[in-house]
C-alpha cells in the first residue's frame, strides 16, 4: 500500500508487526477512487480542498485514509481502533511521515466512545465486515459530539453485507469497488 496523491505520494503505509488478520486494508484503487469522488464528485468536498480539513480514521487499520488525507493537506487526522496493535501501526507510520504533531490518537471501541473535544468535517468508517458496527458507530459519533454541522462521512462494508444506517443519516452517493462498497452519507 502507497500514498497515492499529495506530499507523501508513492510512500509505502507499512503494516506493523503482530497484526495478522487484524487490519483488512482498502487497496489503493478503492481509496484512489474515494478521494476522487471527495475531491471532484458533484457530494464531496463542494469544491473545497482538504486543506484545513479536521479528518477522523475510525476502525483506523494502518491509518492509510488519514494518512492519505494528511498528504493531501488535511490539518489534523484522529484515528480510532480497538486493537493496540492498529494504533501502535498508525503511530510508527505517522512518525515515518512526520505528521505525528498532526496526528491524535484513541484506543477504544468506537461503538461506545466518549464525548468528543472536538468535531469532524471529513470521517472514515471501515469496520471488519459483517460485524454489524457501522450503526451503533454512527450513532455514537453522532450522540458524542464528534460531527460537525456538514461532515462528510465515508462507509465502506461488504458488498454483500445489509447495512441499515440510522435515521439522521442519509446516503448521497455509493459505489461498489470489488467487494467492497462505499457510501458517502450526510447526518
Amino acid at each position: 500500500m502507497r500514498i497515492i496523491a499529495g506530499k507523501h505520494k508513492g510512500r509505502r503505509i507499512e503494516l506493523g508487526k503482530n497484526v495478522g488478520d487484524a487490519i483488512r486494508p482498502t487497496s489503493d484503487f478503492a481509496r484512489e477512487a474515494i478521494f476522487n469522488i471527495l475531491a471532484h464528485g458533484k457530494h464531496g468536498l463542494n469544491g473545497h480542498t482538504f486543506e484545513g480539513q479536521r479528518v477522523l480514521d475510525v476502525f483506523c487499520g494502518t491509518g492509510a485514509f488519514g494518512l492519505e488525507a494528511l498528504s493531501r493537506g488535511a490539518a489534523e487526522v484522529t484515528f480510532i481502533d480497538k486493537a493496540r496493535e492498529a494504533i501502535s501501526t498508525v503511530r510508527q507510520n505517522a512518525e515515518r511521515f512526520g505528521e505525528i504533531d498532526a496526528v491524535d490518537f484513541v484506543l477504544a471501541d468506537a461503538s461506545k466512545l466518549s464525548r468528543a473535544r472536538k468535531t469532524y468535517s471529513l470521517v472514515f468508517l471501515d469496520p471488519p465486515y459483517f460485524g454489524k458496527l457501522i450503526p451503533p458507530t454512527l450513532l455514537s459519533l453522532h450522540a458524542g459530539g464528534w460531527l460537525d454541522k456538514e461532515s462528510l462521512i465515508v462507509i465502506e462494508h461488504d458488498a454483500k453485507e445489509a447495512v441499515e444506517l440510522p435515521k439522521d443519516f442519509s446516503v448521497i452517493d455509493e459505489r461498489k469497488y470489488g467487494r467492497a462498497m462505499v457510501k458517502l452519507l450526510k447526518c
